[in-house]
């Protein structure tokens, strides 16, 4: 049997020794971080959730209303959008001058709108009807009723 041959290699202890301590200093760093982390974690958990849970808005102002179910189409600022599909602007619209009309648009739906209100108690159709009618440059002062929007939705 022939004995192996190997080759010496040479090892360079300054590149390897740096690679040491960056990676030491690097786990360290790491390790600081983590109770920072954690605590940001948990505050995130103990916040409540930024959308409604299962299938019915529990936001009860127009604002929270809004953000929740209209503003991912119509935009935060009202005033809708164009992309993927149309989506109106709400921003200085005589379409909401008469309440009726965004009450029926929003238990019903219409074209590309789906009837939302259906996730929504009349009191909660009401009071985002009412903000959107007095937001975004509407100035529509004649507040739609529950009852108002129990009429308008459709017999069971």
């Amino acid at each position: 049997m022939r004995p192996i041959q190997t080759t010496p290699v040479k090892s360079n202890l300054t590149i390897s020794g740096s690679r040491s301590a960056v990676a030491a200093v690097l786990g360290l760093a790491l390790m600081s971080l983590a109770p920072l982390l954690a605590h940001a974690d948990e505050e995130a958990r103990s916040r409540s959730p930024a959308l409604s849970p299962g299938f019915r808005f529990t936001e009860t102002t127009g604002e929270a209303l809004f953000a929740s179910a209209c503003q991912g189409c119509h935009m935060p600022d009202g005033k809708g959008a164009v992309g993927a599909g149309t989506y109106p602007s709400l921003a200085k619209d005589s379409n909401l001058e008469v309440g009726n009309y965004p009450v029926h648009v929003v238990v019903r739906g219409q074209r590309a709108m789906p009837p939302v209100g259906a996730m929504m108690s009349d009191a909660q159709v009401a009071t985002v009807v009412n903000y959107v009618r007095t937001h975004f440059g509407n100035e529509y002062r004649d507040a739609v009723s529950a009852e108002d929007v129990k009429l308008a939705r459709p017999e069971k």
